[in-house]
């Protein structure tokens, strides 16, 4: 059995137990939390360097990334390469909202597993859908659902809000079908990395920033996206991969 490097397990001996409320900033609409306070776990010791890197800015995008902070994060939520004990195939993308991860099944037995935002009771979703479109920078636009139940919140944006660092959407945005059907469902960034881990979205699939970009970079259209039902989880797995002895993954 695989055991978690020394620094991750002293990370999480030295977790604060207690929570602090978050005031959620964006307006929400479709694929966006729609309560405005969020709980968060504060973490008082560093993050590890190899983390820092794989979460840290990037410059050459269209609209500069700065650095994300994920120190209130669980370390668990990071990007990990992990052993997987199903039998999807390589390729296929697997949502397991109960214990907040999306895995990216590789071969032989392996996965890259990325933390998420999932939907709160009553907005959350499960089944089989398929990407039929990427986009870089996306546009965000409320659904009409979004706007009906919160008018003064959405109404603003009924006609779309432009790409940038305050789009809900993030830096990209996987579109999910079930056959031609838009499910209006969504893979995509966050401006609110805090609430990685947590039932907070409006049924979307929120991911870190860098975590979206590195996923999207490796999906092609077509990739059939499973998301699993409440009561049906992805056994948690130890890393497997680490990179310089730490608990990073191979960015093969």
């Amino acid at each position: 059995m695989n055991h978690p490097p020394d620094w991750l397990e002293l990370y999480r001996a030295r977790m604060l137990p207690s929570a602090s409320v978050l005031l959620l900033t964006l307006l929400a609409a479709g694929c966006v939390a729609t309560d405005r306070d969020v709980q968060a776990t504060a973490s008082v010791t560093p993050v590890h360097p190899s983390f820092l890197a794989m979460y840290g800015a990037r410059s050459t995008e269209r609209f500069p990334l700065p650095a994300t902070d994920v120190s209130a994060v669980d370390p668990r939520y990071f990007r990990h390469e992990v052993a997987y004990p199903r039998h999807e195939l390589p390729g296929t993308l697997v949502v397991d909202p109960g214990n907040k991860f999306l895995y990216l099944v590789r071969e032989n037995g392996r996965a890259l597993r990325y933390g998420v935002g999932v939907g709160k009771a009553g907005l959350a979703w499960n089944g089989t859908a398929e990407i039929k479109r990427k986009a870089e920078w996306p546009r965000w636009t409320p659904t009409a659902d979004m706007i009906r139940r919160e008018p003064e919140r959405n109404n603003p944006w009924r006609n779309g809000m432009e790409a940038g660092l305050a789009n809900p959407l993030g830096p990209r945005a996987l579109y999910l079908f079930d056959g031609d059907r838009d499910t209006l469902y969504r893979i995509h960034g966050t401006t609110e990395p805090h609430t990685i881990g947590t039932n907070v979205s409006s049924g979307c699939i929120r991911m870190f920033n860098q975590d979206i970009i590195d996923l999207y970079g490796r999906v092609p259209v077509n990739t059939k996206v499973l998301v699993l039902p409440a009561g049906e989880h992805v056994e948690p797995q130890e890393a497997v991969r680490t990179a310089g002895g730490k608990a990073e993954p191979d960015a093969s």
